[in-house]
């Protein structure tokens, strides 16, 4: 019973020490001992079995029984059991993280539909990180997009970008890549400064009076400013900036039909129904109504 908890914790070494138990008549096929040794060899032999076994026993002190290996080894074999329980707990949450994919820009882990990848150089980032970089750039006016890794300068096709980038982008993106696309001295602006679409001159016909396909309202085409009925270009560019409202020029259209004049030193219009040329605004100024002239001794009148 002694050496039971010996041989039991050696019982991987059975092969190694089992020359040591064969006995000296054993044979072989061919009528040969197997080991062929000499009984002072074989009393060494055991000596050195004796020596490995008592090497391997615990100490008297420890006080071991068979009862406390069978406890050891039934610990042993729980310790093991939780231990191959973490692995595998461990190598299921690495294969999840592993079909998630890394952006560099926000240094986050997405899903692969979340995940967009430029054609050009292969580089991978997040649809979310994408269309932010493209709405940045295109916010000072650059329309060719390119990929944001470090030294990288490959593009970000457009067509691409349209299952995930937001329409107010995609839209503005599309604008930008036109306007490069036409020519500098055939593009204008529509003059209204809430619509200012880009307009194409496809024609060399002289045009005035034309209409935004966008906010669809009149505008001139030979000074891209708001339409100016019944004033030409030169005349309209001569009046004040508080001048050119609609209201101003239906003003003006209607002191021309009716043949008002303006006073040369206040600019209100004054209306001449009866008596002679010689007229007094109510600032007091006095001009002649036909010209417009200041009234003295030396024009008194035309």
């Amino acid at each position: 019973m002694a050496q039971e908890p010996a041989l039991l914790d050696l019982s991987c070494n059975d092969f190694h020490l089992s020359p040591l138990f064969c006995e000296a008549d054993e044979l072989d096929a061919e009528g040969d001992q197997i080991f062929p040794v000499s009984d002072v060899r074989c009393a060494q032999g055991l000596q050195l079995q004796e020596a490995l076994v008592a090497s391997m026993l615990p100490e008297p002190s420890q006080g071991y029984s068979t009862l406390n290996i069978a406890a050891n080894v039934a610990t042993s074999s729980s310790s093991f059991s939780f231990k191959v329980e973490q692995a595998e707990e461990a190598m299921t949450a690495e294969s999840g993280e592993s079909s998630l994919i890394f952006c560099e820009i926000c240094v986050d882990r997405k899903e692969r539909d979340q995940m967009f990848t430029i054609q050009s150089c292969g580089h991978v980032f997040c649809n979310e990180c994408i269309s932010k970089h493209v709405a940045a750039r295109l916010e000072y006016n650059v329309h060719g997009i390119r990929c944001p890794a470090v030294n990288c300068g490959s593009a970000i096709e457009f067509d691409s970008c349209r299952s995930f980038m937001p329409k107010d982008v995609l839209e503005k993106w599309d604008e930008m890549l036109c306007d490069a696309l036409v020519d500098a001295s055939q593009k204008f602006y529509c003059p209204f400064k809430d619509c200012s679409a880009m307009l194409v001159r496809d024609s060399d016909e002289v045009i005035r009076e034309s209409e935004c396909p966008i906010c669809r309202r009149l505008f001139c085409a030979q000074c891209y400013v708001p339409w100016h009925p019944g004033v030409d270009c030169e005349e309209f560019h001569r009046m004040n900036e508080d001048e050119r409202g609609r209201e101003d020029l239906m003003l003006r259209e209607l002191a021309k039909a009716k043949s008002w004049n303006r006073c040369p030193r206040c600019k209100y219009y004054v209306e001449r129904n009866q008596g002679c040329i010689h007229m007094t605004c109510r600032c007091g100024f006095q001009f002649c109504y036909t010209c417009g002239e200041p009234w003295s001794s030396a024009h008194g009148g035309c």
